[in-house]
């Protein structure tokens, strides 16, 4: 996060409480050189709340959705 679009900016901006919040913190992210990492970071820890890379908590969710079924998949076909 030290080198990210994020350095320097409040953390509240993050953990918006409505829509429009999310839409200001993704744009924070938009040209960001950490976007991937702090993504990867926030689905690791399975971490909940917040905008992180870009993806709002039920944007998230839905790639870890995506992945789980995708090794499902593979396992199945394996």
């Amino acid at each position: 996060m030290a080198e990210g679009n994020c350095a320097g900016q409040a953390p509240d901006l993050f953990f918006p409480s409505d829509g429009v919040g999310v839409q200001v913190a993704k744009k924070v992210c938009i040209d960001c050189p950490s976007t991937n990492a702090c993504l990867e970071y926030a689905l690791a820890l399975r971490i909940e709340h917040g905008v992180w890379g870009g993806c709002s908590e039920r944007q998230r969710r839905r790639i870890l959705k995506a992945r789980r079924l995708a090794v499902q998949s593979e396992a199945v076909h394996a």
